[in-house]
């Protein structure tokens, strides 16, 4: 199982692509999508193609990583 933690429509598209990697690899996988729900919410809808898990805010937020895995700038100019 895949399971993406947002509500952002562009990864549909990825999610697309996980299955035909997995239907090459002849594998079977889900994909689902879990987010904040509330009746407050304003988008109240996962991502398209997804399976949609919806789950309490303060959940959601303990399961982001914070982390930020881009490259610093100088970090990707150090190894020419």
């Amino acid at each position: 199982m895949a399971l993406i933690f947002s509500q952002d429509q562009d990864l549909s598209e990825v999610a697309d692509e996980v299955r035909d990697i997995a239907r090459e690899q002849g594998r079977w996988i889900k994909v689902a999508s879990a987010f904040p729900f509330s009746t407050s919410a304003k988008n109240k809808r996962g991502i398209d193609k997804t399976d949609w898990i919806k789950i309490e805010k303060s959940t959601y937020d303990q399961c982001l990583d914070a982390r930020d895995y881009r490259q610093k700038r100088a970090d990707r100019f150090s190894d020419r």
